[in-house]
């Protein structure tokens, strides 16, 4: 993590992305980059600070006492990190990690809660944003009991290999990282294995030793349709 002390450029993310930030709360906001694979929050850390989504790709997981990872969502902008935690004061739920190169708005819930508390349009801001998240789980959880395997293996590859603006993060993907796509999209790891043979025969990805190469992105795309983990 790196803190960016640009203040045009922190105030220019506020204005696009129209976020309500009041002008008492401004001198406590910080500009944050983050490298791919970094970890902006870690579950069951204590959760002191807001973050919001400006730029790149985050992935969202979840460990279980015994190790094993579940990837819950990919967020891109405009999302919040940590709006949960602050309203419910409650320690880290999940590990968010950057999948590119990620910029955040970070502000520490001591002024949030000095200066935002009571701010109507904050606050207005804020349920938007967790209703959001509702609203996209309930989605999700209709398109992984409703479509087939191959769509929701072609939007996970999607999710986890390009940006939203197309631009390649990472084409290949080790036998792990596919453990973890099988329980996101609800099957098997055999069964998805199938998949991923049918994938290989008609030129979507390619095995390599010790996982996949994706490389066709138009391919998966028509597979996929609406990208339903974005």
């Amino acid at each position: 993590m790196k803190k960016i002390t640009d203040h045009d450029k922190l105030e220019s993310y506020i204005k696009e992305n129209k976020i309500p930030f009041g002008d008492e709360l401004l001198p406590h906001l910080h500009l944050y980059r983050f490298d791919q694979g970094d970890l902006i929050c870690s579950q069951g850390d204590t959760a002191d600070t807001l973050y919001v989504l400006v730029k790149g790709k985050v992935k969202v997981f979840t460990t279980s006492p015994e190790g094993r990872t579940l990837i819950l969502s990919f967020k891109k902008p405009l999302e919040v990190i940590g709006d949960i935690e602050y309203v419910r004061q409650t320690e880290t739920m999940n590990t968010v990690e950057a999948v590119s190169t990620v910029e955040m708005i970070g502000v520490h819930h001591r002024w949030l809660k000095k200066y935002a508390a009571s701010d109507p349009a904050f606050l207005e801001f804020l349920l938007h944003i967790i209703s959001n998240k509702f609203y996209v789980k309930s989605n999700f959880m209709q398109f992984n009991l409703m479509h087939p395997v191959e769509m929701r293996l072609a939007s996970y590859l999607l999710s986890v290999s390009y940006d939203s603006s197309s631009n390649v993060l990472k084409k290949q993907h080790s036998s792990a990282s596919l453990r973890d796509a099988a329980n996101l999209i609800g099957t098997s790891y055999r069964h998805m294995n199938r998949v991923l043979q049918q994938f290989c025969a008609d030129g979507l990805v390619e095995r390599v030793s010790g996982g996949i190469v994706v490389i066709d992105f138009d391919g998966l795309t028509a597979i996929a349709g609406n990208n339903i983990y974005e």
